[in-house]
């Protein structure tokens, strides 16, 4: 097996940046030190295939990388030949259905694990590098044939992490207290710790290696473990020491 290197967004647009630029600069340094040129674009979290390639092409052009479509190909005929693979944002359920139907799960799983391929993922492509969807904030408008995704990683992961409003009169239940709920299942059930990724924070993994970056703090949900603020520029390793996320950790951060 491959060391596998992945760049994990929360978002593609965050306040205040254009599309991608808050993580222009990890981005780049991702690319240029897997010495890539061609990025494969999987645009599956949309519904317009084309629209999407004509949104994401022009700023990896100008940071001078060649992008493709999978969907301009044979999907999986293309998952071989990348360089690169770049899944970007929109409905997890749609894409993950995508995926499955179309028979690219383990192509991409190999490609990433053992081949080395270098995977970027942001927002619903985040949510699919993990082991399952179960922490996705998007409405099921489509339903795969299972919750299983790509398990690149073995820790779940919520993009778009927000904090409660104190002094927000909506009552219903904070992106928290839904997280601590999923930790709350009973054992049958696969329950895997979960990063909570706040905009405009990245994690970069590099096998084993992990290390919070981009402009945000995250929040880690550990199973039986009051959550934890981790800074930007905290290592994250140990969390590749587990798997399933069914028992009491100790892990000190």
């Amino acid at each position: 097996m491959s060391r596998p290197r992945l760049l994990l967004l929360s978002s593609s647009v965050v306040h205040g940046y254009g599309f991608l630029e808050y993580a222009a600069a990890d981005i780049n340094t991702f690319l240029n030190k897997n010495r890539v040129s061609t990025v494969l674009f999987i645009p599956y979290a949309a519904v317009d295939h084309d629209a999407y390639l004509a949104k994401v092409s022009p700023t990896f052009s100008k940071w001078g990388y060649q992008v493709e479509g999978i969907h301009k190909d044979d999907p999986i005929e293309a998952v071989k030949r990348a360089e690169t693979i770049f899944i970007g944002g929109g409905n997890t359920f749609l894409l993950l259905k995508t995926l499955h139907d179309l028979n690219l799960i383990r192509v991409i799983r190999q490609r990433v694990l053992d081949d080395g391929v270098p995977y970027i993922g942001s927002s619903a492509g985040t949510n699919v590098s993990a082991p399952a969807i179960h922490n996705t904030n998007d409405m099921p408008i489509v339903f795969p044939s299972s919750f299983e995704a790509l398990n690149l990683i073995p820790f779940n992961i919520n993009p778009h992490y927000v904090d409660s409003d104190p002094n927000s009169t909506h009552k219903g239940e904070t992106r928290e207290e839904r997280i601590l709920q999923y930790h709350s299942l009973p054992s049958r059930y696969p329950v895997y710790n979960v990063l909570a990724l706040r905009e405009g924070s990245t994690l970069y993994v590099d096998g084993q290696n992990a290390i919070l970056k981009g402009i945000n703090k995250a929040r880690l949900f550990l199973r039986g473990k009051a959550p934890q603020e981790i800074d930007v520029g905290t290592d994250l390793s140990q969390l590749f020491a587990y798997t399933l996320k069914s028992e009491l950790q100790s892990m000190q951060l």
